[in-house]
């Protein structure tokens, strides 16, 4: 079974081998790590979202819970939700000569064969994304705005046409609320490939001006021209790496803690920094290199997307030593530049080599925009459990058949005690007008809150577990710890990672590099805002209600969370917690005998 990761790419990963490449090899399989992304230049917080090879909380080969002290209430909850199903099917056949009525099956599945060629129809057209993109890479059209427009255009078209498709059908609430969920998820993973390409298109563009910029500074007469301005700059780096021998060895004299180089925070493989260094001094000293000498080459695209041979790797690179015939020197890499004494320069190269960055994935296999825009790689970017795109995920290397059965049995298992507990003690407890409140709140409050965690189990679990295994995707990080949260916003951090993820890149982070710019306290209820209008949305769909109670209840959690974050309610986090399991066991029956009675 692959090791369980930590959160953090700079802790050790448990019972597994680290190979030069970056993968981890183990004994079912090799796992490989993404690092995590660090632009400065872009203004949409991509940082913030990295993808390692994590599991989930209640998977059974996660290590870390498997070690855990309370993982025996896990068993004891699954035995006693055992216990409590088998009670139901004896006192419902012992009083009605059956075990369950199977009503809701038959109102849930009619006319599925529409509801799947519908939701197969649906999946086909977000496949029009792919050509728009490739559009949008080859200059056909801008992105800012042509594109942006037309994004939106199309997102709301596929909404408008499942909504007016599934009222047309007149399908009952499960019906119309998978479809129109399943839709939600499609166009914001759309909506994440569109925007993240559009916004690899501009970087790209941009690239391109800065580079021409770059060479119009290094053409100016005081400077010589580009070759006298590689070697100046290589020359001044090779000071520079004799500086820092220099100052290590005086730091190794005096026992002190050593200090980052000029060149590792350029280079951060000590193989590339070594390598580079040894062609500097054999260029500084105008040697040719004889038949059997090193040279460094280096086959990572630069920022125009096409291979600069002879250049050296920036950030993590693979390197290749090859044997030539003696050459005249190879110009050195534009990254070089950076280091060149005229202060334009170096910080117009140091800005190229960031941007150049952002076109390129940081895992093993090096995908590089435009590259990218396959349909390959759009199909498993579909099957992946994620709503946002990356150039690249990090990978498992094979499909473990025990582990989708696994999660299959487990679906299966979990479906059929969510079924008994809607059948047989949510459908008839359904309220009504003539009904007291407060008793429909008591009744409904326990079949909610284990159908909620049963379906979170169906979802996180099982669902996004088994797609994650047949796509070989390796971060399964689907939900944290939800159930300690203190307070809502660490509640919708922690329940739903996917959809937290995508409001964050493509809602938040736009909020607050908008213009005007919002502040975090304004991106964060620009966010609520969108969130609980996208949930009311469904409950309208859902109901054939306008009522705007989930919309109301959404709200109502910003002045929460505000108030939350007051260092005397911070502390005593007993109490907050206890807060949350009541609005959470409060919440669901409310909804319901709100949208159902009234």
């Amino acid at each position: 079974m692959p090791p369980q990761c930590t959160s953090r790419a700079s802790q050790p990963v448990t019972g597994a081998t680290r190979t030069d490449s970056g993968r981890f090899s183990t004994t079912a399989g090799t796992l490989y790590v993404s690092r995590p992304f660090r632009s400065k230049s872009s203004k949409k917080l991509r940082a913030m979202i990295t993808f390692e090879p994590r599991k989930s909380h209640f998977d059974t080969t996660n290590e870390s819970s498997g070690t855990n002290e309370f993982r025996g209430f896990f068993t004891l909850f699954w035995i006693s939700l055992f216990l409590f199903t088998v009670q139901t099917y004896i006192s419902s056949f012992e009083a009605n000569g059956y075990a369950l009525s199977f009503a809701f099956a038959t109102m849930f599945s009619r006319d599925a064969v529409a509801v799947a060629l519908s939701d197969a129809v649906l999946v086909l057209t977000t496949a029009l994304c792919v050509p728009f993109a490739k559009a949008i890479s080859k200059g056909w059209t801008r992105y800012h705005w042509a594109g942006v427009v037309a994004q939106h255009i199309f997102q709301t078209c596929i909404l408008v046409a499942v909504i007016t498709w599934t009222y047309h059908r007149q399908w009952p609430w499960v019906q119309s609320g998978f479809l129109t969920l399943h839709s939600l998820v499609m166009i914001m993973k759309v909506h994440s490939y569109i925007a993240t390409n559009g916004y690899l298109q501009d970087v790209s563009q941009r690239s391109k001006h800065l580079l021409a910029h770059l060479r119009f500074l290094t053409a100016d007469s005081s400077i010589g021209g580009w070759d006298q301005a590689l070697l100046d700059a290589e020359a001044q780096l090779q000071l520079e790496s004799k500086q820092v021998t220099s100052e290590r060895e005086l730091q190794t004299q005096i026992n002190t803690p050593d200090i980052e180089g000029v060149i590792m925070n350029s280079f951060t493989d000590p193989q590339t920094a070594d390598a580079l260094r040894r062609r500097l001094v054999a260029v500084s000293q105008g040697a040719d290199a004889g038949v059997g000498d090193a040279v460094v080459e280096d086959h990572t695209p630069n920022p125009t997307g096409h291979p600069t041979p002879g250049a050296s790797t920036p950030v993590s690179s693979s390197i290749s030593i090859v044997s030539t015939t003696p050459p005249t020197p190879t110009p050195a890499p534009d990254s070089i530049l950076m280091h060149h004494p005229s202060q334009a320069i170096s910080s117009t190269a140091r800005e190229l080599l960031e941007l150049g960055s952002e076109l390129v994935s940081t895992g093993p296999q090096r995908v590089t925009y435009p590259e990218n825009l396959t349909w390959k790689n759009f199909c498993t970017y579909m099957l992946i459990p994620t709503l946002v795109y990356e150039l690249e995920y990090p990978r498992t290397d094979r499909i473990r058949l025990g582990y989708v059965v696994e999660k299959t049995i487990a679906f299966m298992g979990s479906f059929a005690l969510l079924y008994t507990v809607t059948e047989s003690f949510i459908i008839p407890l359904t309220p009504h007008p003539d009904q007291s409140f407060f008793r429909s709140l008591l009744d409904l409050a326990l079949p909610f809150m284990i159908s909620y965690l049963l379906l979170f189990y169906i979802i996180f679990e099982c669902i996004c577990n088994g797609f994650a295994e047949l796509s070989y995707f390796a971060d399964r990080q689907f939900y944290e710890d939800w159930w300690n949260s203190t307070s809502w916003d660490e509640f919708s951090r922690k329940w739903n990672k996917p959809v937290y993820h995508f409001l964050l890149r493509h809602v938040y982070a736009p909020s607050l590099a908008a213009y005007p710019p919002l502040s975090r306290t304004g991106a964060m209820i620009v966010t609520f805002l969108l969130s609980a209008a996208v949930h009311e949305l469904v409950m309208v769909i859902v109901t054939r209600k306008i009522r705007l109670y989930l919309f109301l209840m959404q709200l109502i959690q910003i002045p929460l969370i505000l108030v939350s974050r007051a260092p005397a309610i911070r502390r005593n986090k007993s109490m907050g917690n206890v807060v949350f399991w009541l609005g959470l066991y409060a919440g669901f029956p409310l909804l319901c005998v709100a949208y159902v009675a009234y």
